[in-house]
């Protein structure tokens, strides 16, 4: 097996699934334009995740995230893409355009927290208003 990582917004960590389960296997991130666009996300959130990346043995691109996934696949060689569930509506029609052309596995981050109900992921302050009550 020769898979790559596809990293996202919802697991920028080296303790993430994905890089335990395959620490030997290359890893790719994809600034996403049509979420930046449609989500309006802010340069200080940019700043942030770029920061973030810095800290990770990461690729980064930019543009159709499936599209950069899949062209870095081939250029690596890999057999399987390997990346964290997400719960953004994006994700899974973007695994749907990767399983076209490669097995895709996707693995259950633990937990921030343990939370059932709605959260606003477009801003971390709405977010954290709700998860800091299960943090601590």
């Amino acid at each position: 097996m020769n898979p790559i990582i596809w990293l996202h917004g919802d697991c920028l960590s080296p303790q993430g699934p994905a890089f335990q389960a395959h620490p030997e296997a290359q890893a790719i991130w994809v600034w996403d334009d049509a979420l930046i666009d449609e989500w309006q996300l802010s340069l200080k959130r940019m700043v942030f995740i770029y920061e973030c990346l810095l800290e990770l043995p990461v690729v980064i691109r930019r543009g159709d995230v499936a599209a950069e996934v899949i062209a870095f696949a081939k250029e690596s060689g890999a057999n399987q893409i390997v990346t964290a569930e997400s719960p953004s509506p994006r994700f899974e029609d973007i695994c749907r355009e990767i399983r076209r052309e490669f097995p895709v596995e996707v693995l259950p981050p633990e937990p921030f927290v343990r939370y059932d109900g709605y959260i606003d992921l477009k801003r971390f302050s709405r977010y954290w208003r709700v998860a800091e009550k299960y943090v601590f």
